[in-house]
């Protein structure tokens, strides 16, 4: 029923694919428009809006190792790396 559509986005220019599945995900929704952006200007769009994800440097309490993470740690519990973070979450599996 549907077919590939080759689209040019109206920011950048380029062109990208409106899939037979997305054409059907829009009809199934009710979407009259097709899309006039590619996904990487939809995204940066999208993210211009939301403010800068704030990340905070500490000491990780495993290796001693700097960690950032997106809250502001406490002396009350411990802060690991992502390595260190990871390999506790596998070891618990």
């Amino acid at each position: 029923m549907y077919q590939d559509k080759t689209l040019v986005c109206k920011d950048c220019g380029a062109e990208f694919v409106f899939s037979a599945g997305e054409q059907e995900f829009y009809a199934e929704r009710g979407f009259q428009n097709e899309p006039q952006r590619c996904k990487s200007c939809r995204d940066a769009r999208k993210n211009a809006t939301r403010p800068a994800r704030e990340l905070f440097t500490t000491t990780c309490a495993k290796c001693g190792g700097e960690a950032k993470v997106p809250f502001q740690p406490s002396n009350d519990r411990p802060v690991y790396c992502s390595a260190c973070y990871a390999a506790m979450k596998q070891d618990q599996q």
